[in-house]
């Protein structure tokens, strides 16, 4: 499945944003999915994981400050809630089911004063 992300933009330190990982038809409820981060030329890192039971797991850099979560009313989404952003969490965000080689486009975070 490809998804897409969206909910990116340019925000200064401290800011908020909330990242959209969407897929028509898609159970978000069922699945493992997963937001990775990359910065140009750098390899994909992982930020956070969210199971079918709804526990997640994040980065160390990002705990306390990121929220993953499930659109439980509509099963059709899965948000990244980013709290507090720094300028190291700047980067194309991706999101991915586990077990997944399929990649979307991406949603680009930018944060700087």
């Amino acid at each position: 499945v490809k998804f897409v992300e969206s909910g990116g933009g340019l925000v200064r330190p401290g800011e908020s944003l909330r990242l959209s990982c969407r897929a028509p038809g898609f159970a978000f409820s069922e699945a493992i999915i997963s937001w990775y981060r990359q910065v140009p030329g750098q390899a994909r890192q992982w930020v956070a994981t969210i199971v079918p039971g709804g526990d997640t797991r994040y980065t160390d850099s990002v705990k306390g400050r990121f929220t993953l979560y499930r659109d439980v009313a509509t099963n059709a989404a899965v948000y990244l809630q980013m709290d507090n952003l720094k300028p190291e969490d700047t980067g194309v965000y991706y999101c991915q089911e586990y077990d997944s080689t399929t990649w979307g486009e991406g949603t680009l975070v930018t944060v700087s004063s």
